[in-house]
């Protein structure tokens, strides 16, 4: 396993996730001991959090505001076209906003793209809300990926529960089935 930049080192019981995949939601748990990418499994890592801090705001004020800076957040959108439906889930730093009615709309071809209802959401991933991730997501969905999250080394995500997060290599997404990598998928408010 590669060395973790100094922002995670707040994490000490973090753990190889493949040694215990009975702490994930089953779809997570079978992407990752399935899992055949160039990023070994033995690098995706499991770390034990509080879930009543799972989301974004309330964990970087416990951990850390800096942890904005090397984490994303996986949303699941509703594209509408021709009377049909599209799920389809969108990675973004979790710094930025997901860019819903222009770069998704566009992407998924889609008339109105909004973001899932909650129950959707839930039903169609098999995860919880607030812990949604990209691994173990619907082979057939597309992944909308920013490059920004690509290209940290590191990066801190959802484990399919609200209680845990994963700490993967960015380079992980770009390996997952139907991920296409955008250059503006997240909107930044300075």
């Amino acid at each position: 396993m590669r060395d973790l930049p100094g922002i995670f080192d707040r994490f000490l019981n973090a753990v190889p996730a493949p040694s215990c995949l009975e702490e994930l939601v089953r779809p997570v748990a079978e992407a990752i001991g399935a899992w055949s990418g160039d990023v070994p499994a033995e690098e995706f890592l499991y770390v034990d959090t509080d879930p009543a801090i799972a989301d974004t705001a309330r964990f970087v004020a416990h951990y850390g505001q800096e942890l904005l800076e090397a984490s994303a957040n996986c949303v699941v959108v509703a594209a509408k076209r021709g009377g049909g439906t599209t799920l389809a889930a969108c990675l973004v730093p979790s710094y930025g906003r997901v860019d819903v009615n222009g770069t998704v709309r566009r992407r998924l071809g889609a008339r109105k793209v909004s973001f899932a209802p909650m129950e959707t959401a839930v039903e169609a991933t098999g995860m919880e809300y607030g812990g949604i991730t990209p691994l173990g997501l619907p082979l057939a969905w597309p992944l909308l990926v920013d490059a920004a999250v690509t290209e940290m080394p590191y990066v801190l995500i959802g484990s399919g529960r609200r209680r845990g997060k994963l700490i993967v290599p960015g380079a992980t997404f770009t390996q997952l089935p139907s991920t296409e990598v955008l250059q503006d998928l997240a909107l930044v408010t300075p």
